[in-house]
């Protein structure tokens, strides 16, 4: 296949006689081929497996079918051109076991890729399985559900989110766990570690949490991970898609086996909701991991992607290429992956990596889609306003969240306030003392949503903002507290640090922690640990027990908001009638959440948020009687109605009713 240098010219991939001279970039191409049927990819019976490709440039197409993986040459049989660029064939008998390729001629060139929508995959995903995806439900799967105690998710504000890569948890040599590395690792409970603390699956209960969000668990490059290499040390993240229907295989007991990795990623999220906690899946729709080698490319060249006017390819990603969502088969793509993860594998939300390169029609659908299903599924992603091959008011990013409610996006402004810039190692942030961010930080203590003239973000309402301190990507907060303000104290860099994770779980909006946050995870000073060793990246859970007092106060936060509606407020309305900031001395921001918000057992709530190593004296407001509610430690009550916070902290207040 070849690209012209300049777009403006007509272009073709492979012979336009296939597409009547209709180009894949021309406008028309949608209208003449989308196809709207619900029958692409495989149907499997024992009886007869029905193929059906969508390849409207190809002008011969093939199903190619294969013994095992090692096999090199398989048995070719044509597939039949049907309505608007799809292609059918049905084989009669049962294929179940066999591996199978689309072969498509483009032009003069014959393409072979694995089929888009396979569900199961052979070893590192280069072919496409048939199984019975029946037989890889585990025992009780199809009555999988949270247990009848657990909370309902009456609003995404309620959600507490833990992000998790799945290697991270077990392969530490003190997690206690014996599937180090793999989905079954989660899936265990009763594992102990130094001291005989929790570890894996019931350490993550025990904090509170309501939702463990998952990095990418489906199917990712060779590149990253060999699945034939397991043996030798390895780690990825896995932001590079290969088959985005299919699980990884590296997390699988035996990734040979197509099926045993669906199972086993199955049994985890039965685990898991077992024990009461909700399933998230990092999902990464907006690039691929190669645009010239990604089955989309060899199927449909041309289609699939955006191109700048000169041919290459867009790249606001900065993975080397751009899907373009706007366009009609890829974005069904989209839509339907998402359906049938939710729908396969019981999944309760998603995480959109860089969704802002995504078009505002796909998210939307997305949403309504999953609102048919179970309006409590999440949906939350990066918002990020970046350039891509696509006009700014179509992409679903901060800029636009008017137009994605129920979507919640990430909010680095209220992150970047706190701790400090992300990009600037030596900025310390209010947390760290830095004057004059105060405003900026109100307006992530009120959701991101319009408070005042003074105060607002990109929210319309709290649930399209999520607060974090820290995640996967960049410093932990704890290597950035110590980058920042290396001058202060062990002591007073742990305060920081709680500092920081309170102001998340007190703060109105989705409250997301990165796992280990509560045992101030580092990753030795390493900013972006992508292809860090594993010594670098797994839960050090011998650090756990060193600070076991720290994982006690972040479990008191998450008690402490679950336990009071007032920081989990509903609406930018309420917010704007019932939170009240207070007057403080500068390095202190203090608020008042009042007459029962949120339905709150509390008649008043009073929240201090204090940077002044020395502490700081505040007039409490005449509202009846405070009392301690967390942070007693840091709190002395004077007869006078002020407060004194002795040193770097939160304390919480309240009237009772």
């Amino acid at each position: 296949m070849s690209v012209q240098r300049e777009m403006e010219e007509p272009i073709y991939f492979g012979d336009p006689a296939a597409t009547s001279g209709v180009s894949v970039f021309d406008q028309d191409f949608d209208k003449l081929f989308s196809y709207d049927g619900d029958d692409l990819g495989l149907a499997y019976t024992p009886a007869c497996s029905a193929f059906c490709l969508w390849a409207p440039t190809a002008q011969e197409a093939e199903v190619v079918l294969y013994d095992s993986w090692e096999q090199t040459v398989g048995r070719r049989l044509p597939m039949v051109r049907e309505v608007r660029g799809t292609w059918r064939l049905t084989v009669s008998g049962d294929l179940e076991g066999k591996l199978y390729t689309y072969r498509v001629r483009i032009g003069e060139q014959w393409n072979e890729a694995a089929d888009p929508y396979a569900r199961a995959v052979g070893v590192n995903g280069d072919r496409a399985a048939i199984i019975d995806l029946r037989k890889t439900d585990p025992e009780r799967w199809a009555e999988d559900k949270l247990p009848s105690d657990t909370p309902p998710l009456a609003h995404p504000v309620d959600a507490v989110i833990y992000e998790l890569h799945l290697r991270d948890l077990s392969i530490h040599p003190a997690s206690g766990i014996a599937h180090k590395g793999q989905y079954l690792g989660l899936a265990e409970s009763g594992t102990r570690g130094p001291g005989g603390i929790l570890t894996g699956l019931d350490h993550i209960a025990d904090l509170g949490v309501t939702h463990i969000q998952l990095l990418p668990i489906y199917d990712y490059s060779t590149e990253s991970v060999d699945e034939t290499k397991l043996d030798q040390p390895h780690f990825n993240w896995g932001y590079d898609p290969k088959n985005f229907n299919a699980p990884e295989g590296s997390y699988a007991t035996d990734p040979y086996l197509p099926g045993l990795r669906i199972t086993e990623l199955k049994t985890m999220i039965q685990a898991l909701h077992d024990r009461g906690l909700r399933v998230i899946m990092d999902v990464v729709y907006n690039h691929v991991y190669d645009g010239y080698r990604v089955n989309f490319t060899k199927l449909v060249p041309g289609y699939y992607l955006r191109y700048k006017r000169d041919g290459s390819l867009s790249n606001g990603s900065g993975c080397g290429n751009d899907t373009a969502s706007e366009r009609i088969m890829m974005s069904r793509f989209i839509v339907d992956s998402v359906l049938y993860w939710a729908k396969e594998y019981h999944l309760d939300g998603f995480r959109f990596d860089l969704m802002g390169l995504i078009d505002i029609d796909t998210m939307a659908e997305v949403r309504r889609r999953l609102d048919e299903i179970d309006p409590s599924i999440m949906t939350i992603g990066e918002g990020w306003i970046m350039e891509t091959e696509l006009a700014m008011e179509r992409l679903a990013n901060q800029s636009n969240a008017d137009a994605l409610p129920g979507i919640g996006q990430f909010n680095d402004g209220y992150r970047d306030a706190v701790k400090g810039n992300i990009f600037l190692p030596d900025d310390p942030g209010f947390i760290g003392g830095r004057s004059g961010l105060e405003q900026a930080v109100k307006t992530g203590i009120t959701g991101g949503v319009v408070y005042g003239q003074t105060t607002g973000q990109f929210a319309d309402e709290p649930q399209q903002c999520v607060n974090y301190m820290e995640c996967h990507d960049n410093h932990t907060l704890w290597d950035k507290i110590v980058l920042s303000s290396p001058k202060a104290s062990n002591e007073q860099h742990r305060a920081m640090h709680r500092l920081a994770s309170a102001m998340v779980l007190t703060s109105q909006g989705i409250p997301f922690i990165h796992a280990g946050q509560e045992f101030l995870r580092t990753k030795d000073g390493v900013e972006n640990s992508f292809r860090s060793p594993v010594e670098i990246n797994w839960l050090d859970w011998e650090r756990c027990a060193a600070y076991a007092d720290d994982v006690a106060y972040m479990k008191k936060l998450i008690t402490l908001r679950r336990a009071h509606p007032a920081f989990r407020l509903r609406s930018a309305e309420e917010i704007r009638a019932k939170l009240f900031f207070e007057k403080a001395p500068a390095g202190a921001i203090a608020y008042t959440l009042r007459e029962h918000a949120g339905g709150d057992e509390a008649q008043h709530l009073y929240v201090v948020y204090n940077t002044n190593p020395k502490g700081s004296t505040l007039a409490l407001p005449p509202l009846g009687g405070w009392e301690p509610l967390l942070g007693e430690e840091l709190a002395v009550l004077q007869t006078d109605g002020r407060l004194t916070v002795k040193g770097i902290g939160m304390v919480v207040l309240a009237v009772q009713a």
